[in-house]
């Protein structure tokens, strides 16, 4: 089993803190911060960075942490490299009065975070929020990446299902009684229902994984950010269009990796990318949201296989 190492808030000065150990295995995660301009981001790293990067964006209400098991399975022909997005896991992120949550934010930030890092060229793999950051990404510039995994990462309007109907009604009357009937989903059971919903045998999803991201949505402050965030999903549906014409641009190559019993993002918003990727590789697993908490095994032969098969080596 591959072995964590981390370094301290203290090297968040460095762009590319060295982690505390003597020696780290090729496959070793090492745990970083780094100062991008008012954010400081955590984030978790393995694999040689002479070997072609691939940058893991995570989603709510989660971080990093649900690409633990996928990073060492990568980081042996690949630079893995995951960040916690601003507001959630352990990334130092601002007040509101001094941060705007919205998702171009969220992609400006992280669009520094890997100019400070030095990362030139990398391969994108987005869940659910960090669809629409790696999107943006994307479209900025298109020259810098270099494959898409999508794992339940949507990108097109039927893709969307009934459950995104009260964050939508918040869309089209952003009044407080609806921002606050959204504060359930903050809940633990909420939380924990993501995780066990569409997936075969729930006693397999490890508490460790709804339990964390329930303690840092609570933080003080946090829920405010989050329903920010809700407000402002609906930019990302405004610019699916946008999205779509970086797609049949650049064809980059695509693997959409996807839990079919998804509550929130529908089979078909996968198969969608093959209208504008003709090459795009889909498939499906018989799980939910997190299909990683289920299917890492075989989901990450499959990404590996892709990746090795569309990335040119250094």
């Amino acid at each position: 089993m591959a072995g964590i190492v981390a370094s301290t808030p203290g090297h968040a000065a460095k762009p590319h803190s060295s982690p505390v150990t003597d020696k780290v295995g090729a496959t070793d995660v090492s745990l970083h911060y780094v100062q991008v301009d008012n954010v400081n981001v955590f984030y978790r790293e393995a694999g040689s960075p002479s070997n072609p990067t691939i940058l893991l964006l995570h989603g709510f209400p989660t971080s990093s942490f649900m690409y633990r098991k996928l990073i060492p399975m990568l980081a042996d022909r690949y630079h893995v490299i995951a960040p916690d997005l601003p507001g959630f896991g352990f990334t130092q992120s601002p007040d509101r009065s001094q941060y705007a949550y919205t998702f171009d934010n969220l992609a400006k930030t992280i669009d520094r975070f890997t100019e400070v890092l030095k990362l030139q060229k990398y391969a994108i793999e987005v869940f659910d929020y960090g669809a629409p950051v790696g999107w943006r990404l994307a479209v900025a510039h298109p020259e810098r990446i270099t494959a898409i995994i999508s794992q339940n990462g949507n990108a097109y309007d039927e893709g969307l299902s009934e459950g995104w109907s009260p964050i939508q009604k918040y869309w089209k009357d952003p009044s407080e009684a609806n921002r606050n009937a959204l504060s359930d989903f903050f809940k633990l059971d909420a939380i924990k229902w993501q995780y066990t919903t569409g997936v075969t045998d729930a006693n397999i999803i490890a508490p460790e994984t709804y339990t964390l991201d329930a303690a840092l949505v609570a933080r003080p402050g946090n829920a405010d950010i989050q329903l920010d965030l809700f407000l402002d999903y609906a930019t990302n549906v405004a610019r699916y269009p946008e999205f779509q014409a970086y797609f049949r641009k650049y064809h980059p190559p695509l693997l959409a990796v996807w839990g079919k019993n998804d509550p929130f993002f529908l089979p078909p918003g996968a198969e969608a990318f093959k209208r504008d990727i003709p090459n795009a590789e889909v498939r499906f697993y018989d799980t939910g949201h997190f299909a990683l908490e289920t299917h890492v095994s075989e989901i990450g032969s499959v990404i590996h296989q892709f990746l090795d098969r569309n990335i040119p080596r250094r």
